[in-house]
C-alpha cells in the first residue's frame, strides 16, 4: 500500500479551527468554494484557550467590521456572551469599544454548529504533517514569471491521507512547535494541553519560510467557591446591551458581574523573590512576547515603582466554577503561584484548577507575505491570525476572514479583495503586518488607526457591507436590511435638519438638561449638536410618532454622523490627500536596484515587500521621505515616456 493516498479534492482546504480558520472556512465556503477545514481536535473549534472575552478597545471595532463583511464573530457572540460592556463611553465616539464575557464553551459549540451546518464547508479532525507543490522554479531564472517559485496543491496528514486544493490556508495558532513553560518545566504542547504540530512546522523551516518564534500567555483558573467576592468590587455589564452583529437590534439576557481586585506589596514581593524561576528570565523561554499584555512577573520588573496591578475575576461560563484571573498571566512555577495568588484580596483561600502558562511557538515574518495575505514565494499558499505575527481573537478573525475572501478570488483569477487604511481597522492591521512587520505579537489599537473618527464601531456597516456583497459574501436578504437601514438613516437626516424648533418649545427641554434657553429657532439637527441632547432624549420635544423613530444601530450612528459633522468633514479631506499617494501605483515588476537616488536600505525593503502603490511605499520602515521623492520622480518620468 502506497505511504500516502489520494482521499479528495478541494477548491480551497484551511488548516487549523481557531478564530482565524473559523472565518476563513465560513467565508471560502459561502462565496461557492468547496471548503474542507481540518484540526487536530475538533475541541479546539473557536476555542478561548486564554482571555474569555470579544472585543474591547480596538478589537470591538475588528469584531463589527468582521461582521459588516459577512463573518461570524459578532453573530457568535451575540449568542453567547454573559456579560457585556460598551468601553471608552467619557471619550468620544472614535474610540468606543463594545466587549463582551463569553460563556465559552457555548461559544465554540455554537461556532462548530454553525459550520457544520454549512453549505461547501467539510470538518475534519485530522494533523496536517505537510504541504504538497508544484515546482514552477525557472532552473535559469529562479522564479517564475509571477515571482513565484513553487505552487501548494493540497495537504497530507498524518495517517498518510492526501488532500489535493487549489488554495491552502494556514491559521495554525499557537500549535506550531508549541511548548508550554511553566517554572523549570518545559514541554512541547498545544494550548490547553493540547497535541502541537510539529512536522509542519519542521518542514515550513526546511523550505526556508522566514520564520520566527513568539511568546503569549495565560494565568491560572480558580475555583469560584474558593473566592471571597466581599474584599473585591463588582463590576456590572452594561443595563442597556448593545448587541455585536448589525444582524441583531435587541438581545436580553441576565449578565453575570466580574470581579476588580488588586495585587500588593506582598504579592510584589513573592514574585521579585523568584524572578531566577520564572521561565521568562531564566533563559528558558526565546520567543519574544506581547508588549501590550505582559506577564505579572514582566509588569513588576518593567514598572517597579507600581504599588499595585488591577486584577480582573472573570467568570468563564455558565456551567463550570473555573474563573479567570485577568491581569496575572505568568511562566512562574506552581508553588510560587499558589504562594502569590494568595496574597490578593479575595484570593486568600483560592483553589487553583489550572496553572498559569507561557506558551511558546513558531510564526511567519509577516514581511514574507502580500496585503492579500498570499505567501510571496508559494502561489495559492494563504497564512492567517497568529501565525502571521498577530496576537488576539479579534485580529486573527479578521485575517481569517480576508484569506478566505482572496484565496476564493485568486482560484477565480479576480482581483483581491484589499481594505486600506482609510477603509476598515482590518485595513490597518494587515498593512502594518505586510508592509511594516511586527517584532512582537501585534495587537490592534485605536491608536494605530490616523482615520479612527471615520473607522468607528457604529458605521461598519455602512463602510463595508456594499463591498463584501459586490464579493458575494453578504447574502440577498442581508443585504436588503443594510439597504433598507441606510435609507432610513438619511431620510431622517433630512428630516432632523428640515424640522425647525422655536426657543418657546424648547425652554423646558433645555432647563431639564441644565442648557441655556436658545435665542432663535433652530433645527433639530442643530440642536442634536448639543453635547447633553442624545436622539433618544430629544424625543421629548420631537413631535414624529415614537414608531417612526430610529432605534439601535441606526439611531447610534445617525447621531454621532450629526454631532460629528464638521470634524468627520476634516478628516475626509486629511483621506483625499491620502488617497493621491494610493492612487499612484507600483508596478510589480520594477527592479529598484536600477533606480538611480534610492538609497540601498530603500532598495533592499522596496524588493522585499513590492508595495503596491507610493503610499504603502511612505510606510515601510526604513524607506525615507527623499526615496518617496525619488520613487515620484521615477514614475513621472515613466508617465512621459509613455
Amino acid at each position: 500500500m502506497e505511504k500516502n493516498y489520494l482521499m479528495g479534492e478541494y477548491d480551497i482546504i484551511v488548516v487549523g479551527a481557531g478564530h482565524a480558520g473559523c472565518e476563513a472556512a465560513l467565508a471560502s465556503a459561502r462565496m461557492g468554494k468547496k471548503t474542507c477545514m481540518f484540526a487536530i481536535t475538533l475541541e479546539s473549534i473557536a476555542m478561548m484557550p486564554c482571555n474569555p472575552s470579544i472585543g474591547g478597545t480596538g478589537k470591538g471595532h475588528l469584531v463589527r467590521e468582521i461582521d459588516a463583511l459577512g463573518g461570524e464573530m459578532g453573530v457568535n457572540i451575540d449568542k453567547a456572551f454573559i456579560q457585556s460592556k460598551m468601553l471608552n463611553t467619557r471619550k468620544g465616539p472614535a474610540v468606543h469599544s463594545l466587549r463582551c464575557q463569553a460563556d465559552k464553551n457555548k461559544y465554540h459549540i455554537e461556532m462548530k454548529k454553525t459550520l457544520e451546518k454549512e453549505e461547501n464547508l467539510d470538518i475534519k479532525q485530522a494533523e496536517i504533517v505537510s504541504l504538497v507543490f508544484d515546482d514552477l522554479c525557472d532552473k535559469d531564472i529562479g522564479l517564475d514569471n509571477n515571482g513565484f517559485n513553487n505552487r501548494v496543491t493540497g495537504v497530507i496528514t498524518a495517517t498518510g491521507a492526501h488532500y489535493k486544493a487549489k488554495a491552502v490556508i494556514l491559521a495554525t495558532g499557537t500549535f506550531l512547535r508549541g511548548k508550554i513553560l511553566i517554572g523549570e518545566s518545559a514541554v512541547f504542547s498545544g494550548p490547553n494541553g493540547m497535541a502541537p504540530s510539529m512536522s509542519l512546522a519542521e518542514q515550513l523551516r526546511e523550505m526556508n519560510f522566514d520564520m520566527r518564534r513568539f511568546k503569549t500567555g495565560t494565568p491560572a483558573r480558580i475555583l469560584a467557591s474558593s473566592i471571597s467576592y466581599d474584599k473585591m468590587r463588582e463590576e456590572c455589564g452594561d443595563k442597556k446591551i448593545v448587541p455585536f452583529s448589525f444582524l441583531n437590534e435587541d438581545v436580553q439576557r441576565d449578565q453575570i458581574s466580574c470581579w476588580l481586585t488588586y495585587t500588593n506589596e506582598k504579592t510584589h514581593k513573592v514574585i521579585r523573590d523568584n524572578f531566577h524561576r520564572s521561565a521568562l528570565f531564566s533563559g528558558n523561554i526565546e520567543g519574544i512576547g506581547p508588549r501590550y499584555c505582559p506577564s505579572i512577573e514582566d509588569k513588576i520588573n518593567r514598572f517597579s515603582d507600581k504599588e499595585r496591578h488591577q486584577t480582573f475575576v472573570e467568570p468563564e461560563g455558565l456551567d463550570t466554577e473555573e474563573m479567570y484571573i485577568q491581569g496575572m498571566s505568568t511562566s512562574l512555577p506552581e508553588d510560587v503561584q499558589e504562594e502569590f495568588y494568595k496574597t490578593i484580596p479575595g484570593l486568600e483561600n483560592a483553589k487553583i484548577v489550572r496553572p498559569a502558562y507561557a506558551i511558546e511557538y513558531d510564526s511567519i515574518n509577516s514581511l514574507s507575505l502580500k496585503l492579500n495575505l498570499e505567501t510571496r514565494h508559494t502561489e495559492n499558499l494563504f497564512c492567517a491570525g497568529q501565525l502571521n505575527g498577530s496576537s488576539g481573537y479579534e485580529e486573527a478573525a479578521a485575517q481569517g476572514l480576508m484569506a478566505g475572501i482572496n484565496a476564493a478570488l485568486k482560484i477565480d483569477e479576480l482581483e483581491p479583495f484589499i481594505l486600506n487604511r482609510d477603509e476598515a481597522y482590518i485595513g490597518v492591521l494587515i498593512d502594518d503586518l505586510i508592509t511594516k512587520g511586527t517584532n512582537e505579537p501585534y495587537r490592534i489599537m485605536t491608536s494605530r488607526a490616523e482615520y479612527r473618527l471615520v473607522l468607528r464601531q457604529d458605521n461598519a456597516d455602512i463602510r463595508l457591507t456594499q463591498k463584501a456583497y459586490d464579493i458575494g459574501l453578504v447574502s440577498e436578504k442581508r443585504f436588503a436590511k443594510f439597504k433598507e437601514k441606510k435609507a432610513l438613516v438619511e431620510a431622517e437626516k433630512v428630516r432632523l435638519n428640515e424640522t425647525m424648533i422655536k426657543p418657546e418649545d424648547s425652554k423646558e427641554f433645555l432647563e431639564s438638561l441644565g442648557m441655556p434657553e436658545m435665542k432663535r429657532s433652530a433645527s433639530l439637527a442643530e440642536l442634536l449638536k448639543r453635547p447633553e441632547v442624545t436622539y433618544d432624549n430629544m424625543s421629548k420635544i420631537d413631535k414624529i410618532d415614537i414608531e417612526k423613530r430610529l432605534r439601535g444601530h441606526a439611531a447610534n450612528f445617525l447621531e454621532v454622523e450629526i454631532k460629528y459633522e464638521g470634524y468627520i468633514k476634516k478628516q475626509l479631506a486629511q483621506i483625499e490627500k491620502y488617497k493621491k499617494l494610493e492612487e499612484k501605483k507600483l508596478s510589480q515588476d520594477i527592479n529598484y536596484y536600477d533606480i538611480d537616488g534610492l538609497r540601498i536600505e530603500a532598495q533592499e525593503k522596496l524588493t522585499k515587500i513590492k508595495p503596491r502603490s507610493i503610499g504603502q511605499a511612505s510606510r515601510i520602515s526604513g524607506v525615507s521621505p527623499a526615496d518617496i521623492n525619488v520613487l515620484l520622480i521615477y514614475l513621472e518620468r515613466k508617465r512621459r515616456q509613455g
